[in-house]
């Protein structure tokens, strides 16, 4: 892949497809065939990591007990989560639908290998959790590789960390950075569901950069 170069037309579909990625919740029923999930995890690890270390540990969620397991979680961290809101912010968050894991056929628990020798440290000794944003740049580039396939993706964050790793009984040194749900979704959105709902809105231009 040397000397690549990429269009005006190739830089105008990227912009849409970084424009038009939704975090979804709403999913068909329909199943994802097993060799397009594997193309887009193979694309995944292609993020940029520190130190080339991949910390990624994507596990495929498919055992029905231990989804019911993460609904379970998800319910009573939710509870406690509405909890904390007061007066209109309670009333709307009640209605929120923030998880699609019922719906969506396709699960992964994304963890960071907080242990691996990959990557020899390199880049890890002052900022230890640059491990954990590697996984967070490999998610995104599953994001984006899902859209451009016409699926949807939803990153679930109202769950507790620990119930997820015992129930999936991977290693302590696996910290959980992402739950994933992936499907066809059941509309396109022309933006963010939390702004269509009245929950927050996006900036309507970029901040500018700052000058140290």
């Amino acid at each position: 892949m040397t000397g690549k170069t990429f269009d005006d037309a190739f830089r105008a579909e990227l912009e849409d497809l970084i424009k038009w990625r939704r975090d979804v919740r709403r999913f068909k029923p329909d199943p994802v065939d097993p060799a397009l999930i594997s193309s887009l995890l193979d694309l995944a690890d292609y993020a940029p990591s520190v130190g080339l270390s991949q910390p990624w540990r994507f596990v495929e969620v498919t055992d029905k007990g231990v989804r019911d397991a993460v609904i379970a979680s998800y319910e009573q961290c939710n509870a406690e989560a509405l909890a904390t809101y007061e007066g209109d912010d309670k009333a709307l968050y009640a209605k929120l639908k923030l998880e699609g894991l019922r719906e969506a056929p396709v699960q992964f628990a994304v963890f960071c290998d907080e242990e691996t020798d990959k990557g020899k440290g390199l880049g890890r000794q002052t900022m230890p959790e640059m491990l954990r944003y590697s996984v967070v740049t490999a998610v995104h580039t599953l994001w984006l590789a899902a859209r451009a396939a016409g699926l949807g993706m939803g990153w679930v964050s109202i769950i507790d960390p620990d119930i997820v790793r015992d129930v999936l009984g991977v290693p302590n040194h696996w910290s959980l950075v992402a739950y994933l749900c992936i499907g066809y979704p059941q509309e396109d959105l022309a933006g963010p569901e939390l702004e269509r709902a009245g929950w927050e809105k996006r900036n309507a231009a970029p901040k500018k950069h700052i000058k140290g």
